[in-house]
């Protein structure tokens, strides 16, 4: 799950403006491919310890750590280390709207690992902070000094972040059950959290097609809207997937997300709705 902040990192771009030959390009997407990322899923880790233990997926390279609490214990001190020079460097490049958008990223984490929020065990809040990846977005336009997104792309990633996070506890029911832990998907179960998530695809393709002519994109997920239905009805059902099975879903999101970055880079398509 490295990609949604670089995926959004990149969708105010386009090949058109040539782009990869600003210096702070490319400072930025090194930002949100290792430091911010490391803020997220290191707190998300130091947090989680106890269901990671029990979940089998965890433990490499494409689904994440899987460590004790006492190996993580100098996470939030690290990530300190890691993030405030990038933070005094963009506050210097882009002024005070920079860091206060800088502290909402930062606040947007603690609210969700740790207590007394800790929006990660309080259903369906888990799943509406997600909305924090889209300021990715705002951090790329502000630092590269670009035009705003238009809000029909801002609705599109609130609703692209939402279906990512669902899959992931779709998968994780089990472990989640296990160590006790509250998500939206262990309260109603795999079947509703598949419905929720089918239904979120569905309105991505909607807004895809419709409000930005991309035949692309939309048809890419309908296909898999197809699929998680054959998945309801004849594959799955309310059986867990097998981890073998859950990494070729982890390779197959992979190589969907860099061609699709690919392609919003090649087409500008989300930078121009229709209305």
């Amino acid at each position: 799950m490295w990609f949604p902040t670089v995926w959004i990192y990149l969708v105010p771009f386009s090949f058109a403006t040539e782009f990869w030959k600003e210096p702070v390009f490319w400072i930025g997407l090194f930002f949100v491919t290792f430091p911010l990322n490391y803020l997220v899923y290191g707190l998300n880790d130091y947090n989680d310890t106890w269901a990671d233990a029990l979940n089998k997926r965890k433990g490499n390279f494409l689904f994440g750590a899987s460590y004790s609490r006492q190996e993580l214990g100098r996470i939030p001190f690290k990530t300190a280390m890691v993030i405030t020079p990038f933070f005094i460097l963009f506050s210097i490049l882009s002024g005070y709207k920079m860091t206060l958008l800088l502290i909402f990223m930062v606040g947007v984490n603690l609210l969700y690992n740790f207590k007394p929020f800790r929006l990660k065990e309080r259903p369906p809040f888990e799943i509406i902070i997600q909305v924090g990846y889209v300021f990715t977005a705002f951090f790329s336009v502000l630092l590269n000094d670009l035009d705003m997104i238009p809000w029909q792309t801002v609705v599109y990633l609130c609703l692209f972040a939402f279906q990512a996070h669902m899959a992931g506890e779709i998968m994780d029911i089990e472990p989640d059950l296990k160590a006790g832990k509250r998500t939206t998907a262990t309260l109603i179960g795999r079947i509703p959290s598949k419905l929720i998530m089918l239904g979120l695809l569905l309105i991505e393709v909607y807004i895809l097609y419709f409000w930005f002519d991309d035949l692309l994109l939309s048809g890419f997920l309908m296909i898999f809207s197809l699929w998680l239905i054959l998945d309801m009805l004849f594959l799955f059902g309310r059986r867990p997937y097998s981890v073998s099975q859950m990494k070729l879903f982890g390779v197959a999101m992979n190589v969907s997300a860099i061609l699709s970055m690919l392609w919003i880079l090649y087409s500008g398509c989300l930078l121009h709705p229709n209305f």
